[in-house]
């Protein structure tokens, strides 16, 4: 799970770009729970009173001091990549080869093919 400040922005970037589709039947005003593939994965918004003093940078600035790192199983990862380009947001290259990716509040994930 992941605190957010903005539900509707991170839920459609999760939907649209890794294409994890919430769970309707679950779904709060502050809460969107995604299911697939054994994957369970959710967005809590952070209260208002606290989410208005938060300020996140356009693009946001990568969020890697985090004690965990989601990956996500996409069905094409150059492809995924490349949406997240479009959108302004940072791809992280790093030196060993790998690539991860950042999303619109900072958070870094990583992703991989689906089998």
């Amino acid at each position: 799970m992941l605190f957010v400040k903005d539900l509707d922005r991170m839920t459609a970037f999760y939907s649209d770009v890794l294409g994890l589709q919430p769970v309707e039947e679950t779904r709060l005003e502050n809460w969107v729970e995604f299911r697939g593939d054994g994957l369970r994965f959710s967005l809590h918004a952070i209260p208002s009173a606290i989410a208005t003093e938060i300020r996140i940078d356009s693009p946001p600035l990568p969020r890697e001091q985090s004690s965990a790192k989601l990956t996500f199983a996409v069905q094409n990862v150059d492809a995924t990549f490349k949406k997240i380009e479009q959108m302004g947001l940072p791809l992280l290259r790093r030196p060993w080869g790998g690539t991860e990716a950042v999303d619109p509040e900072g958070n870094v994930f990583a992703v991989s093919a689906a089998r």
